[in-house]
């Protein structure tokens, strides 16, 4: 038997009623979401279960949204005896994976990622930045791009490494139109312009690391039990002050999410669970590597189905 990775998802996944069925069947499942609306001061389980989407999917509420979420999926994942070798999440899915390797608390975590949401949407004013994926382009051509329109004074940058063909640029307004342009003139498929409040994982977001660090200087990170895949450099990180550098440097660096689980697979992963809402993670690791297996825990029928397959029952 291989080994066994977590991975929990980022932004992008949330969606109103998610984690209410693993909740009401129960108490302690409950228990969880009531500890990340008392360490909020308001409620976000009902945002979560009642909605309305649009709430919902404002950035400082989907990411406390979806790490409160994956956490209480983990729950029972944990509880039904499965553990991971390594984890990884993307983006805000990095802090679900460290309450995972015990690095966070999840209550400080929670805290952190809603303070994380709120300065990546203080960073740029609304409307200025944006987000693009580009498919079909390899990321040396891509990168080649983004620097030329940079260099014309237009930010822009590589800022999810997904898998093979599928990269999401970063800048200002100006700087991902043009070098999307710039990119489908060289080749690219197709240039997909995202539904997001900001250019996140790009330079841009340099102002929301300094306030970050604030943040994470005043709660206790520890190191980790299970080695954490980190997005910046997509290898192993366990001690706490490497963890907290990299989650600062995070905000404004690409998400080298490819690479991470290429790390995964050398490192003998062979099995892939995603842990919390939606499949795009689970999406991604067959477009890198169609040999390993992946299941994905959304749900309590999920739940079952991946504890049976993993258990061989």
């Amino acid at each position: 038997m291989g080994k066994i990775a977590f991975i929990f998802p980022g932004q992008g996944s949330q969606t109103v009623g998610m984690g209410k069925d693993i909740a009401q069947s129960d108490a302690n499942i409950a228990a969880v979401f009531q500890s990340a609306d008392e360490r909020l001061g308001f409620a976000l389980s009902s945002l979560i279960f009642e909605g309305p989407q649009e709430t919902l999917t404002l950035t400082y509420n989907a990411q406390p949204a979806l790490l409160t979420t994956s956490v209480a999926l983990l729950e029972k994942v944990k509880e039904a005896g499965i553990a991971a070798d390594y984890v990884a999440g993307h983006s805000l899915g990095e802090y679900t994976a460290l309450v995972a390797a015990g690095a966070l608390s999840f209550t400080d975590a929670v805290y952190a990622v809603r303070k994380r949401g709120e300065f990546m949407e203080e960073a740029v004013p609304a409307g200025e930045g944006t987000m693009a994926a580009v498919l079909g382009m390899d990321a040396a051509a891509l990168e080649a791009v983004t620097k030329e329109i940079s260099e014309q004074g237009d930010p822009v940058q590589l800022a999810n490494l997904n898998c093979p063909g599928q990269i999401v640029i970063s800048g200002s307004k100006a700087g991902v139109e043009k070098a999307g342009k710039l990119a489908k003139e060289r080749g690219a498929k197709r240039v997909i312009p995202l539904e997001v409040s900001g250019p996140f994982h790009s330079s841009l977001m340099k102002p929301a690391a300094n306030k970050l660090q604030d943040v994470l200087n005043t709660i206790a990170i520890r190191d980790a039990e299970i080695p954490v895949i980190a997005n910046v450099t997509a290898q192993p990180v366990v001690k706490k002050e490497e963890i907290l550098r990299l989650l600062i440097e995070q905000l404004y660096s690409p998400v080298r999410w490819e690479q991470s689980v290429e790390t995964m697979i050398d490192l003998g992963v062979d099995t892939f669970v995603e842990i919390g809402p939606g499949k795009v993670l689970s999406g991604l690791v067959k477009k890198i590597n169609r040999n390993v297996s992946v299941y994905a825990v959304n749900n309590l029928a999920s739940l079952q189905s991946t504890v049976a397959a993993l258990k061989g029952e």
